[in-house]
């Protein structure tokens, strides 16, 4: 049932937030993992749907909780909130875990992170260390041609509903 918003915006209270990732975003990162494996590169995905709750954690981190702000995002704001986003790390030599965008692992002379994000622009994912005002390097993310604002309202990737936009 549609209903109307003080500020005009509609949305849809029947449409609930997705608890996993997106199929295409699966299949995406799973094939990323693949590709970049065969270059002789590892990435550890850290981080695929997120809740609401943990997105205004990660949001409350450096504001009101301790540590460095990570996200501008709060709750409902993310395309991890509705399974259309995955953060990556590199797995190093011994099995560390690393944010390293220098760190050339297969020792071909380029960084194993652009090498993985270039991998990923192929593969469909808009990257965040090409936004203009918060570079989020982890990030990756499909968007569908959908805005958080449409996400919000409860459309999704295939809804039918996209048809009349």
């Amino acid at each position: 049932m549609e209903k109307e918003a003080p500020q005009g915006v509609f949305y849809s209270e029947d449409v609930s937030l997705p608890d996993n990732l997106h199929p295409t975003v699966k299949e995406r990162k799973d094939e990323l993992v693949e590709r970049v494996r065969e270059k002789g590169i590892q990435i550890v995905i850290t981080e695929g749907h997120r809740s609401e709750e943990k997105q205004d954690a990660l949001y409350a981190q450096g504001r009101s909780s301790e540590g460095e702000v990570v996200t501008h995002a709060k709750g409902g704001e993310s395309y991890h909130n509705y399974g259309l986003a995955i953060d990556f790390a590199l797995k190093a030599e011994g099995g560390n875990v690393i944010w390293d965008r220098e760190y050339d692992g297969n020792g071909n002379g380029q960084s194993d992170w652009m090498e993985t994000v270039e991998v990923a622009k192929e593969l469909g994912f808009e990257w965040g260390g090409d936004w203009e005002n918060f570079k989020d390097y982890p990030h990756l993310q499909m968007d569908f041609g959908l805005s958080i604002r449409e996400l919000k309202r409860g459309k999704r990737p295939g809804d039918d509903s996209l048809n009349d936009r």
